[in-house]
């Protein structure tokens, strides 16, 4: 038997459609705005933003709060 279409993926108490994406909100921290999950044919991915290393002796998070730069 043939499924008639992509099938969605459930994340905690949400569906969300294939090749949707979304940030992942995990109790009690709330949404994590530095993963992104996506719904690829009824199976879920996540993975955390990467940021390449700051090389100074003061980073600061400006304009993205997941990486700091210098």
């Amino acid at each position: 038997m043939q499924a008639d279409g992509p099938r969605a993926c459930r994340f905690g108490r949400r569906w969300y459609l294939n090749n949707e994406s979304w940030h992942p909100s995990v109790p009690p921290f709330g949404e994590m705005k530095c993963i992104l999950c996506w719904c690829v044919s009824g199976e879920t991915h996540c993975q955390r933003q990467e940021c390449p290393p700051a090389t100074c002796s003061s980073p600061a998070r400006r304009d993205n709060p997941c990486c700091t730069k210098c």
